[in-house]
């Protein structure tokens, strides 16, 4: 049974049973028959899809960003842009995506030569609860325009926004199939990836949970794309400038109340100012206020679970024993709900919590390094490597930083997120493979070689 839970209150608002067995064959047929249909319609066609797409995610904004936030807690006006981010990559994709996918004319010892770029098939999507409209519009847009069709495993406590999802596809006149949504168990999931129907997986979620699923796929000889946690620094050396870089850093650290895999983790402010960012950091974090997330005076939300909560104060207390100094205390909030007041700490040792796992919330470890080698050092001694953030007027050491950091993506003097017009993802324990861009938009293809004699 997936249910509904209201994070801001605890209570139960909707569940929903499983699919069987017959429904998820059916599901299976309705995907790989809408392939047949959606490769033959052509990619102009495609594009005008995903337009019509876009305006009826813009239609339904305020319905669905209410659904959102009543169900994962996530604060009301962040819903909205979710929304309008969501319709927006529709639009990119569709107006951008074609010239990405256009045939790679290739010199050789042919008359000619070429790359085609076709769709494969059905892809499962095991999509996270954190975005629960985004993550799936993320990656079903260039899949589609290239020529796919998804299955989507939705998380267990987001089913209402899955199904409002698979409505909004009939609505923009999608050909049944493109996009079905399926409740299943995860020996199920096992069986979908070993379905001959099925081409390819992709996964965003823990690095436990991909690593499972990649196991699962390359078992049977398939391809996946996993998007998977961070720990992403969060740079800011003496030059840079300093009320930029706070004022970013406190929104970075606290989007969706902190549950996000590029949200800035990890704090490393060069010695001579670590003193003064963390104050300033502290007043900005302090003046966030948290309680019901349909209150748009409200910036940040519940936890989107209890046992979440529950895993982000063990991790905090650990912290704590660990030798980590508090510099503003938060937690576990008594009451209704899944609440949890920020937290910035500072004095985190490399051994520690802190610095050596991913909070998937609102606590802020802050370091401080003496120079650019040290910097280096902390940002790259996780294991993780999903993005980074550098603040600097120096261009020369920007150079050095983009290249020098571990990590899918680097930005400098600015806040990590993904975008359409660029492709996204992660190195080392955080996945690998891209969505977006001209490069994410052919992971799901077969780049297929034409040579002519």
């Amino acid at each position: 049974m997936f249910r509904s839970l209201n994070p801001a209150t605890g209570e139960q608002f909707g569940s929903y049973r499983l699919h069987d067995g017959a429904e998820v064959e059916a599901a299976l047929e309705r995907s790989f028959a809408a392939w047949s249909s959606i490769r033959a319609a052509g990619i102009a066609k495609r594009a005008r899809l995903l337009l019509a797409l876009a305006d009826r995610l813009e239609a339904n904004l305020e319905a669905f960003a209410r659904l959102m936030t009543l169900e994962m807690g996530k604060p009301i006006n962040e819903a909205r842009g979710e929304i309008r981010k969501c319709a927006a990559t529709c639009r990119t994709t569709a107006e951008l995506g074609p010239g990405w996918l256009e045939p790679l004319e290739v010199k050789s010892p042919a008359r000619g030569s070429r790359v085609r770029y076709e769709g494969l098939g059905p892809i499962l999507a095991i999509m996270p609860w954190n975005f629960p409209f985004w993550q799936v519009i993320r990656f079903f847009a260039p899949a589609f325009l290239a020529g796919n069709t998804t299955v989507v495993k939705h998380a267990e406590n987001v089913p209402a926004s899955a199904e409002a999802l698979e409505q909004v596809f009939t609505e923009a006149g999608m050909p049944d199939g493109v996009l079905v949504n399926l409740r299943v168990d995860h020996p199920t999931v096992g069986k979908l990836i070993a379905d001959s129907r099925i081409r390819s997986v992709t996964v965003t979620g823990s690095v436990r949970a991909g690593r499972t699923i990649a196991g699962l796929a390359g078992a049977a000889g398939k391809k996946a794309v996993l998007e998977l946690g961070g720990s992403d620094p969060f740079i800011v050396f003496a030059d840079a400038d300093f009320n930029a870089a706070v004022k970013t850093a406190v929104a970075a650290r606290h989007n969706n109340s902190g549950q996000s895999c590029v949200c800035a983790k990890r704090f490393l402010v060069e010695q001579s100012i670590a003193a003064d960012f963390t104050e300033a950091f502290v007043e900005g974090t302090r003046k966030l206020s948290y309680g019901d997330p349909l209150d748009e005076t409200h910036g940040l939300g519940p936890l989107a679970r209890a046992d979440l909560r529950a895993g982000l104060q063990d991790q905090l207390d650990r912290s704590i024993a660990g030798g980590a100094r508090v510099a503003l205390a938060g937690g576990t909030v008594d009451g209704p709900g899944f609440f949890f007041a920020p937290t910035v700490l500072t004095n985190v040792a490399d051994d520690n919590v802190a610095a050596r796992e991913e909070l998937f919330g609102p606590v802020a470890p802050i370091f401080a390094f003496a120079d650019e080698a040290e910097a280096l050092r902390i940002a790259n001694g996780t294991e993780f490597g999903l993005a980074a953030a550098v603040w600097t007027r120096d261009e020369d050491r920007a150079r050095r930083m983009e290249q020098a950091v571990e990590a899918g993506a680097v930005f400098i003097n600015d806040m990590v997120r993904s975008d359409a017009h660029i492709s996204f993802g992660g190195i080392k324990s955080s996945g690998y493979g891209r969505e977006l861009g001209q490069v994410g938009i052919t992971e799901f293809t077969n780049a297929k070689t034409v040579w002519i004699g």
